[in-house]
């Protein structure tokens, strides 16, 4: 049962032990890796010691003695990110074991491709030197000793990245550590500095940026996809809207599968008005919006369990109500296998329909302000969907949708039931007009 996470007593000292020595990259990252003392020797020397039986071993060890002895190379550096990435692996896999056999939930068995896999396109090559580049000089630095010069340094990176759609997400990371460090500036002074958040960024940054690249395994499916929720990850340049779901598909187990959409933004944009950006979807916001199930025809899913979502190979369905979604498919579906990059305990995000309230952490800090969910209604609510997550050593369930008991009846509210705007005509006048006027600036400025 999900209550039972909730009421485990202890730490966990192999998760524990596992933490703590990633926080030799992390340390490192802080005071910066061309000064390094003797405890953060030491520390790093434990690092390597727990890659002594595993394929890592030679890697890791060399770049602990090469950096150690001053000297710090992007090969010793992919290495440190390869092991804190290791690490956080290994945690990721004990607390989704955990949490499956709370849920009774299987999961798929990865029959992923190695990440030794195709190599980026020729014109790629200069933009990850680029990424590289400017990752390596932070780890000499140290978030310490970042200042506005270096911060700025990513710009160039960041907009040549930018340039080629294979690289988008490097691009994304390299902008938002960007600006994290901008905003936290001057870092010197900075308390207490993310130290985890920034390494994790650091880390999947600089394996994203090196000439070699791994294909996606994908295949694809037709079926009927029941939605579930929706999470919204916003970012002052960027929005990302996924959709989790059950997915049908004749002769196949019921699967739960994810729905990404993503697109540009300027700070500006918040609240509702950000489903206007995505207007290049109807289908899926329709779906949202109006609560029905989506029929797919020949839609790519990867291995990880995301839909490589093409709106055109979509229709809208028949009504689906997700609490009835959830309460008939949720219990046996297979659940994804998670790609060796993405394990990461920060990246736990399981569907899960929630009876009873008391038994459980509800986290409303994750509300975004695009939709009518909000604290209120999840304090009166008597049921719940939502993400069941790990953060900072607990669980929590993070509500996608709320359902509550208004005059006898069920009523439901979840996070994307303003994807085709706001039930308030005055309040979807104003979440359109900012979008509407940059667009329309944009444009001026173009036909100049």
């Amino acid at each position: 049962m999900l209550s039972t996470l909730f009421t485990d007593a202890g730490p966990d000292t192999g998760i524990a032990a596992a933490l703590e020595t990633a926080g030799a990259v992390d340390d490192g990252l802080l005071h910066g890796f061309a000064r390094i003392d003797e405890d953060r020797a030491a520390a790093l020397a434990a690092l390597a010691g727990a890659f002594s039986g595993s394929p890592l071993r030679e890697s890791v060890a060399e770049a602990v003695d090469k950096i150690v002895a001053g000297s710090v190379a992007d090969d010793h550096l992919f290495a440190l990110a390869a092991a804190r990435i290791a690490l956080f692996g290994s945690v990721h896999d004990a607390l989704l074991a955990r949490a499956d056999a709370a849920l009774g939930r299987s999961r798929a068995d990865w029959h992923g491709e190695r990440q030794d896999g195709d190599r980026p396109a020729a014109a790629a090559t200069p933009v990850l030197g680029g990424a590289r580049s400017w990752l390596r000089e932070l780890a000499i630095t140290g978030w310490r000793g970042v200042d506005h010069d270096l911060v700025a340094a990513a710009g160039q990176a960041t907009e040549a990245a930018l340039g080629d759609p294979g690289l988008r997400r490097l691009a994304v990371l390299l902008d938002g550590l960007a600006a994290e460090l901008r905003a936290g500036s001057p870092i010197a002074t900075m308390d207490p500095v993310p130290l985890r958040r920034w390494a994790d960024l650091w880390s999947r940054a600089l394996l994203l940026a090196r000439e070699s690249r791994r294909s996606a395994p994908a295949e694809t499916v037709t079926g009927r996809l029941y939605v579930l929720g929706t999470d919204v990850h916003e970012h002052p340049t960027a929005v990302q809207v996924q959709v989790h779901g059950v997915l049908e598909v004749t002769g196949a187990p019921t699967r739960l599968v994810r729905a990404s959409v993503s697109a540009a933004k300027v700070d500006t944009i918040v609240g509702p008005a950000i489903w206007r950006l995505l207007a290049g979807h109807p289908m899926l916001l329709t779906a949202l919006a109006e609560h029905r199930a989506l029929d797919l025809t020949d839609m790519p899913l990867l291995a990880g369990g995301d839909l490589i979502w093409r709106d055109a190979q979509a229709r809208p369905g028949d009504p689906a109500d997700p609490f009835t979604t959830a309460r008939v498919h949720l219990g046996a579906a297979l659940a994804p296998a998670t790609p060796p990059l993405e394990r990461h305990p920060v990246r736990i995000a399981e569907p899960v329909l929630v009876e009873d309230l008391a038994a459980v952490t509800l986290d409303t800090t994750r509300l975004p302000a695009c939709g009518p969910l909000t604290p209120a209604a999840v304090s009166a609510a008597t049921a719940a969907i939502g993400l069941l997550r790990w953060d900072d050593g607990a669980w929590t369930v993070q509500p996608l949708g709320v359902q509550a008991t208004v005059k006898k009846k069920p009523v439901g509210v979840h996070t994307g039931d303003w994807a085709l705007g706001p039930a308030d005509a005055k309040a979807a006048k104003s979440a359109g007009e900012a979008v509407e006027v940059l667009r329309e600036r944009a444009g001026r400025l173009l036909r100049k």
